[in-house]
């Protein structure tokens, strides 16, 4: 197969971890062509098809600092590769949103893109556990600093995150004292402007903010708890977090067998849930990541379920 990746610059990869160097390390064992380009050089002109322009061919080295050569650079109609697979990090901003119109046209010609670009769309990372209420635990979402101060006040310790965040970025805790709770709901809503989600404190974060990976309706059957370190609130690996792998355990089961159907259905074969103790705190849809994590920890070969995966998806 001919397989587009639409990524962040190959030249920033930390391929000790990356999940998207993974992805292409398990395809090119298999002996898939790899195409790699940027959002940006995606382009549309009426009467033609969406091309990426400045697309690479590429192989893999195996040298850790010069991991890839370019094959050739040219125009690719990403309805001529077999998939394109859209793997730019968030955040989800006004560019991420236009590129996935430009990914729902490419499939209007025949590409097949994963994930869906519609159901990129329709599933905000923070938002989307809204529709599962009976996974998840008290949240709030909201403009208005008044349903703020009323959240904290019934469950009086608290976290409050922007909901365009990513990596931990912008993520508070309040206790019972209230401490600075005025000022930080001004930082996140900018006066009423933004909408933030709020969320009951999990005191299960002390034993990690577990991903969960499901491939294709299926859960990989390990998650990474990303454990919060010294004294930090947040788990998440960009924060200074410790990832350790771990079986899932029963609840984490419940939630992606629930899940990974429906979500699969929508066209989204990749998917991370978030989980801290027994309930859902996001729904990760743009570029799950924590494949190399997870089998270099258990010998669980996530890339390989993926591709598996990724190969059917293309049959059917």
């Amino acid at each position: 197969m001919k397989l587009l990746f639409v990524a962040d610059p190959l030249e920033a990869f930390k391929t000790y971890k990356d999940t998207t160097f993974a992805m292409m390390r398990e395809a090119a064992r298999r002996g898939h062509q790899l195409w790699a380009c940027e959002p940006g050089d995606l382009v549309w002109v009426r009467g033609a098809r969406v091309v990426a322009r400045a697309a690479r061919a590429i192989a893999l080295t195996g040298d850790e600092h010069h991991w890839f050569s370019v094959l050739s650079q040219g125009e690719l109609a990403l309805a001529d590769a077999d998939a394109v697979l859209m793997r730019k990090d968030p955040p989800f901003d006004s560019e991420y949103f236009y590129a996935t119109h430009l990914l729902g046209q490419a499939e209007r010609e025949g590409a097949r893109v994963f994930n869906k670009p519609a159901a990129l769309r329709d599933h905000p990372e923070k938002l989307a556990i809204l529709e599962f209420p009976e996974l998840i635990g008290p949240t709030l979402v909201t403009r208005s600093a008044d349903a703020v101060r009323a959240f904290h006040a019934e469950h009086h310790d608290i976290i409050l995150k922007p909901l365009d965040g990513m990596g931990g970025m912008g993520i508070f805790r309040v206790g019972p004292d209230g401490l600075n709770l005025g000022s930080i709901i001004e930082t996140l809503n900018r006066d009423g402007a933004v909408s933030l989600m709020v969320q009951k404190y999990l005191p299960e974060i002390a034993q990690g903010d577990k991903r969960v990976l499901v491939i294709g309706g299926q859960p990989v059957p390990f998650s990474l708890a990303r454990i919060p370190q010294g004294s930090e609130i947040r788990g998440n690996l960009a924060a200074g977090g410790k990832g350790v792998a771990q079986p899932l355990t029963t609840r984490d089961r419940q939630i992606a067998e629930s899940l990974g159907p429906i979500l699969a259905a929508r066209g989204l074969l990749l998917v991370g849930l978030d989980v801290i103790g027994d309930c859902l705190t996001e729904i990760n849809v743009t570029s799950p990541t924590c494949f190399q994590e997870i089998t270099q920890q258990t010998g669980f070969d996530v890339a390989k379920m993926f591709v598996d995966a990724l190969e059917a998806a293309v049959r059917s």
